[in-house]
């Protein structure tokens, strides 16, 4: 059928709502924005779906939102009645329509006969992972798009063990999900009835009781902001999300009198006013919580993105001047206190494993290393790190100890198979009051690690390239690395190319191909002779094209200087593709 026809299917539809209609009409007369939305379905990837809101096939709408549903309805009967009794807990953040999406995935469900926990307000994406294994159901939905612009939503699965669903119950959800013929055509009970029936189930406080529980329990040195002569100041904000709650309680849980919320983001609000984007990644969205450090005299800035899955991190520099940490940073320092203060009190497991993912920085890994730990690296996306997390508790072959990766997110206790950025707000929280203590700041200690370990420098540069003209271009970037390698990059040979997609890794020197023991994905990761990489991945969830490049030396102004060079003659390269 072509995106004509169904753009016709829809505008002949009557229970079509009127906001849905009004913006059908009004492409009427704009065949480019109207093939944008029906020139094809809304991707139902591994990782779920995300898209911008309106109306059409390739729109987030109560329609598309149905479809998913019916699928994940699908695929949780066909595995069986024990499945559909457990039941699916559902959350949803923030955004414009989150709500109105999880009552809509909440009745789909329902409508099967499968029973749907429903939040009764916002939650943010780690508690939607512990509350799967808190209720023991048979997995989980959350309405969010993370930190993307406000016109997007979006839609995430979890696997009875509280993480993303790994690629082959991915896989076979997507076949599930691809076989539901009509979004249109699918009829729903009414909710009154659904709730009279036990079939939608409100859920809530309780459940925000037991998390708060488990937070306790990754405290590392329990009692540290009781030893500080001068108390911690904290500034937090939520960035209009769902964080505000979960984080203030936690971290007066653990003893922080003083933290000041950023009040104009404090208020949950799906437009994000005050931030051109609610990414903690992106130093702007600091910009009021700076002031707010410097108007308190702050000794550490939290922001949480609008699901609070991730965290963003500033501390002051050496000029007592505010930095925002990247996530490699942040990981690294994280890492090196709980491994340095387990290890002191004797509480460090001989057969512990710290993971990250294959485009984080290798800081981790040798600070792990340096315990005798072990380090697995995965695919980018937390599922994978999830996977492991299930795979040794199962075996007892590793004791998890710490996950990240370089996108701001972190995971310390594993009664979450999520990245959490309310624990990893509490930590950090209780790191700062340690390092400060100890007569020394964020920044300070990470110059500390620095120079045991090497200094290190990671970068990431993204293009945003939307529509079918983009993903045309993303192809293409992607083709032309893949096809023709480089050889040399700022004067270094190219030393090892990997292919995850191929599943192969090229030794450049020895002429050997050797195989890739991760599942298959769109990523290219070429080394260079001194150590220094870059890689270049698709999103799974947004539409752009990600690079991303890591150098290390032992001297900083040399590890930025080469960092410089690979990624100008890398993206100058991609230029010359476009």
């Amino acid at each position: 059928m072509s995106w004509k026809e169904t753009y016709q299917k829809w505008n002949q539809f009557a229970g079509l709502e009127t906001e849905l209609k009004e913006e059908l009409t009004a492409l009427a007369n704009d065949d480019k924005a109207a093939e944008e939305a029906f020139y094809k379905e809304l991707e139902f990837g591994t990782g779920g779906m995300r898209g911008e809101i309106g109306v059409g096939t390739n729109r987030m709408n109560v329609y598309t939102v149905r479809k998913a549903s019916q699928g994940f309805a699908d695929f949780i009967k066909a595995e069986g009645d024990e499945a559909v009794a457990q039941g699916i807990v559902i959350a949803h953040d923030s955004r414009h329509y989150s709500p109105e999406f999880a009552l809509e995935a909440a009745k789909t469900l329902a409508s099967n006969g499968i029973k749907a926990y429903l939040f009764d307000g916002l939650r943010p994406t780690p508690e939607l992972s512990f509350a799967v294994r808190e209720l023991r159901a048979a997995g989980g939905i959350v309405i969010t798009a993370s930190h993307n612009p406000p016109e997007y939503n979006g839609y995430k699965v979890y696997g009875n063990d509280g993480g993303q669903l790994p690629p082959k119950e991915a896989d076979d959800l997507v076949s599930y999900v691809d076989q539901v013929a009509d979004e249109l055509s699918i009829e729903l009970e009414a909710e009154e009835v659904l709730r009279a029936n036990g079939l939608i189930v409100r859920v809530g406080e309780q459940l925000d009781d037991a998390y708060q529980e488990q937070l306790k329990t990754i405290r590392v040195l329990p009692t540290i902001q009781d030893e500080l002569a001068d108390p911690l100041k904290i500034v937090f904000t939520p960035l209009h999300g769902t964080g505000l709650v979960p984080v203030t309680v936690g971290l007066k849980s653990y003893g922080f009198e003083h933290v000041t919320v950023v009040e104009e983001q404090a208020k949950p609000d799906g437009a994000f006013p005050t931030v051109s984007s609610p990414n903690p990644e992106e130093h702007a969205a600091f910009k009021l919580a700076i002031e707010y450090g410097d108007r308190v005299d702050a000794d550490v800035l939290l922001a949480t993105d609008p699901d609070a899955d991730r965290v963003g991190v500033a501390t002051r520099d050496a000029d007592g001047e505010w930095v925002v940490l990247t996530g490699n940073q942040t990981g690294a320092l994280l890492l090196d206190y709980i491994l340095s203060q387990k290890a002191a009190q004797g509480t460090l497991p001989k057969n512990g494993f710290v993971a990250k993912t294959i485009v984080t920085s290798e800081l981790g890994a040798l600070i792990a290393r340096h315990y005798d730990l072990h380090v697995e690296n995965t695919l980018t996306g937390f599922k994978f790190i999830g996977e492991k997390i299930k795979q040794y508790n199962e075996s007892g072959e590793y004791e998890y100890l710490f996950g990240y990766e370089e996108s701001y997110g972190y995971l310390i206790g594993d009664f979450c198979r999520d990245k959490d950025a309310v624990q990893a707000c509490l930590l950090a929280a209780e790191m700062t009051a340690y390092h400060k203590k100890e007569g020394r700041t964020l920044y300070e200690a990470l110059q500390a690690i620095y120079e045991q370990f090497g200094y290190f420098e990671e970068s990431l540069r993204s293009l945003t390239l939307k529509g079918k003209d983009g993903v045309a271009q993303i192809g293409r970037i992607m083709d032309t690395f893949r096809e023709h390698p480089p050889k040399q990059v700022a004067g270094e040979k190219v030393i090892l190319f990997e292919d995850y997609d191929a599943s192969i890794s090229h030794d450049l020197v020895k002429h050997q191909p050797s195989p890739i023991n991760l599942p298959k994905s769109n990523v290219l990761k070429f080394t260079l002779e001194d150590g220094s990489w870059f890689c270049l991945r698709p999103s799974g969830t947004e539409p752009k094209i990600k690079f991303y490049f890591s150098v290390t030396s032992p001297d900083a102004a040399e590890t930025t200087r080469k960092r410089q060079m690979i990624e100008d003659e890398v993206m100058q390269e991609v230029e010359q593709i476009q």
